[in-house]
């Protein structure tokens, strides 16, 4: 029987630091508890069923000739590190040039959503999709995550594993894509639809997307880091979803994860908006639980009573006017 972690308030805090999406076990302060997940493939008041690891493939080679982020070469643990991204002239450029990719990338991935295709060949296209343009997938090797691409299917909050599953018609999956360009990451994802999605799991996807629209445009400089998840909290109340709490945005650009920790639920942190900061808005809705369970694999996250998840993101530069996406086509 596969088994399943449950989040308690140990994995939410580490040294007064928030579990960064990418997250990763590593930088946990104890170890989760475990407990055997539900014995039943079935979900109540649905015909979908639970997801089920598949096989994965062998990691797959990056060209020797590709700048590689320095986490692969310390292996030190991950998580994330204090101070904001903020940049001259030339960081802005890096920082639009790799957005660019990476919107470009997802772009592309999401156009490979199709019934009976698997995760892992919607990875091996990503994989190579960055190379060709030389970059490094950022998620591979990072904390020992051992795929270039995070594959979430419904249930999935986030970081799901590609591998050897196949698609269903009716599946929502969240591909989220970061890449690392001469030195800068650039970092997004998109709740996609696989065949006929029904009007529930369509309406949380719009929701969500919504969400990060809203949040995105009420940022400028000196604007209170927290108002992103007044906006973002309210709207999926308006709906009557729940917002996960466990996984956050953060600043991005150098560095995979760093300071500012972007919280999408209320909340009363510190913090204002840096003029040429970078960062990203990711929240994740839910139709019914909000607390995430994960597996034995050390990285997939699923909703304790698996309702649909869903989730949207953008790395943004805040400007004199406001914010700039950079994650986008």
């Amino acid at each position: 029987m596969r088994q399943s972690r449950p989040f308690g308030i140990t994995n939410f805090l580490f040294n007064k630091r928030y579990i960064s999406c990418l997250h990763y076990n590593s930088i946990f302060s104890l170890p989760c508890s475990k407990v055997s997940n539900i014995n039943t493939d079935e979900i109540p008041n649905t015909t979908r069923k639970r997801l089920k690891p598949g096989k994965l493939s062998p990691r797959r080679p990056v060209p020797d000739h590709i700048l590689k982020p320095p986490y692969l070469i310390s292996k030190k643990p991950p998580g994330i590190a204090s101070g904001p991204e903020v940049h001259d002239e030339k960081g802005i450029e890096c920082m639009r040039a790799s957005g660019k990719l990476a919107a470009q990338v997802l772009q592309y991935a999401g156009t490979l959503v199709k019934p009976g295709v698997t995760t892992d060949a919607i990875d091996q296209e990503v994989h190579q999709i960055i190379i060709d343009n030389g970059a490094y997938p950022s998620p591979l090797g990072y904390g020992g995550f051992p795929k270039s691409v995070c594959t979430s299917v419904n249930e999935c909050i986030c970081h799901g594993i590609p591998d050897s599953r196949e698609l269903q018609d009716g599946d929502i999956i969240n591909i989220d894509v970061t890449v690392y360009l001469n030195g800068y990451h650039g970092d997004t994802s998109a709740t996609f639809f696989c065949g006929d999605v029904d009007d529930e799991a369509k309406k949380l996807v719009q929701v969500t997307k919504e969400s990060l629209d809203k949040a995105i445009s009420i940022c400028a400089p000196g604007v209170e880091l927290k108002k992103i998840g007044e906006v973002i909290n309210a709207h999926a109340d308006e709906h009557r979803y729940g917002v996960v709490e466990q996984f956050v945005g953060h600043g991005v650009g150098r560095l995979f994860h760093s300071d500012p920790v972007v919280l999408h639920y209320r909340n009363n942190e510190r913090g204002r908006m840096i003029l040429n900061q970078t960062f990203t808005i990711e929240p994740m809705l839910t139709i019914g639980s909000i607390h995430p369970i994960m597996w034995d694999d050390d990285w997939t996250v699923v909703t304790s009573d698996g309702s649909l998840s869903a989730q949207f993101e953008h790395t943004l530069l805040i400007t004199e006017n406001g914010a700039e996406i950079l994650t986008q086509c």
